[in-house]
C-alpha cells in the first residue's frame, strides 16, 4: 500500500470532475456533501471553503494504491475502511470527504478529495504529510496483512510520480554507483555527474559526519528515508567491505596465472613420471645383461726366506 499526495489545489471543480466522472468510477463514501450530482458536490465544497477565505489552496487530494496481489480480497467495503483509518491517522477529520474507486489500472486504487477548511472553519495542516503518510501506510499494510514487496526492485517505476518517482530513481542510481567506488568522496563525484547532490550532516560543533542526504531537482531525502541500506553508516560499512574485498583480490594471482601454475605443475608431474619410466626401463635392461668380473685375482703371499725349506722338511718328516 502506498499513498501519493500532490500539492493542495485551488479548484474543487477540476479534481471532483476528474475523480467522479472517470469511466467505471465507483463512489465509495461521502461526508458533508450531496452526491446526487457532480455540480452539487463542487458547490458544497466551495461553500465550506468560504469559512476560511484566506486559504487559497483548500483542495486536499490523496491517492491510495494497493498491490495487484491483493486485488481479489480488496472489496469496496475493505478499501473504504482502510481509507477512513488512513485519514484518521493522518489527522484529516471533521471535514468534507469524498472517496472514489477507479478501475483504470491493473492495481486497485482509490482517490480521496477533502476540504482543508474543516467544519469549524479551521485549516487542516499539510506539513510533513509525506513523512507521516509513509508511517501510516506501513502500519495499515501490516495491520491488514496486505502484500509487501520484498525489495524496491519489485516496484513498478512507471506508475510513480513526483516525490516517489524521484526517490526510487535516487535509490537505483545510488545503489549502482556505490558498487563502483570505495569511498564516500568517490560516490559523491559519481552521483554529481548524474545531477544528484550529496550533503553531509555534521555533529554540532564538530566535523564528524552523522548523516547523509541526497537531492535531485526540488526533492531532498535523507539516505535512510530512501532505503535503510543508504544511511551514512550502512553506506560507509559497504564501502569498507568493498575495499577489503579489493585488497584480497589484488593479493590473489590472476586467473591466467593460476592456469599457468596448474599447467606447470602438471608438466612437472609428467616429466617426473617420464624420468621414472626411463630409469626403470634402464634397470630392467641392465638386469638382463651377464655380469663380467673386472677385479684381478688377489696376489699370492710371498714366502719368507727359509720358510719353504722348513715346510719341505716338515712334509718329509710326516712321510
Amino acid at each position: 500500500m502506498i499513498a501519493k499526495i500532490p500539492k493542495p489545489g485551488r479548484s474543487f471543480g477540476g479534481v471532483v470532475e476528474y475523480n467522479v466522472l472517470k469511466k467505471d468510477a465507483e463512489l465509495l463514501f461521502a461526508n458533508g456533501i450531496r452526491t446526487d450530482h457532480v455540480k452539487h458536490m463542487i458547490a458544497d465544497f466551495n461553500m465550506q471553503r468560504k469559512l476560511n477565505p484566506g486559504l487559497g489552496q483548500a483542495v486536499g487530494h490523496i491517492a491510495l494504491g494497493f498491490s495487484a496481489n491483493d486485488r481479489d480480497r480488496l472489496t469496496n467495503d475493505l478499501m473504504t475502511a482502510i481509507a477512513k483509518d488512513y485519514l484518521q491517522r493522518m489527522k484529516i477529520d471533521n471535514t468534507q470527504i469524498l472517496i472514489v474507486r477507479h478501475q483504470d489500472k491493473a492495481h486497485p486504487h482509490l482517490h480521496i478529495v477533502y476540504n482543508r477548511v474543516n467544519n469549524d472553519g479551521k485549516t487542516i495542516a499539510d506539513s510533513f504529510q509525506q513523512y507521516k503518510s509513509i508511517k501510516v501506510t506501513k502500519a495499515l499494510t501490516l495491520q491488514h496483512g496486505l502484500f509487501i514487496a520484498l525489495d524496491k526492485k519489485q516496484v513498478n517505476r512507471e506508475q510513480l510520480k513526483g516525490a516517489d518517482k524521484v526517490k526510487y530513481e535516487l535509490y537505483d542510481k545510488i545503489k549502482t554507483a556505490s558498487k563502483q567506488v570505495t569511498t564516500m568522496g568517490q560516490l559523491k563525484q559519481a552521483l554529481a555527474k548524474q545531477g544528484i547532490t550529496t550533503q553531509y550532516k555534521l555533529k554540532s560543533g564538530t566535523l564528524e559526519i552523522q548523516g547523509v542526504s541526497f537531492s535531485k531537482g526540488k526533492y531532498t531525502f535523507k539516505g535512510s528515508e530512501i532505503d535503510r541500506s543508504l544511511s551514512y553508516g550502512n553506506l560507509t560499512k559497504q564501502l569498507q567491505e568493498q575495499v577489503k574485498e579489493k585488497q584480497v583480490a589484488d593479493q590473489q594471482p590472476s586467473l591466467a596465472q593460476q592456469l599457468r601454475d596448474v599447467l606447470a605443475t602438471q608438466q612437472g608431474k609428467e616429466q617426473e613420471s617420464t624420468a621414472k619410466q626411463v630409469f626403470g626401463a634402464a634397470l630392467d635392461l641392465f638386469g638382463q645383461m651377464p655380469v663380467i668380473a673386472t677385479d684381478p685375482e688377489p696376489p699370492r703371499k710371498r714366502r719368507k726366506k727359509g720358510q719353504g725349506e722348513d715346510e719341505e722338511q716338515s712334509r718329509g718328516m710326516r712321510i
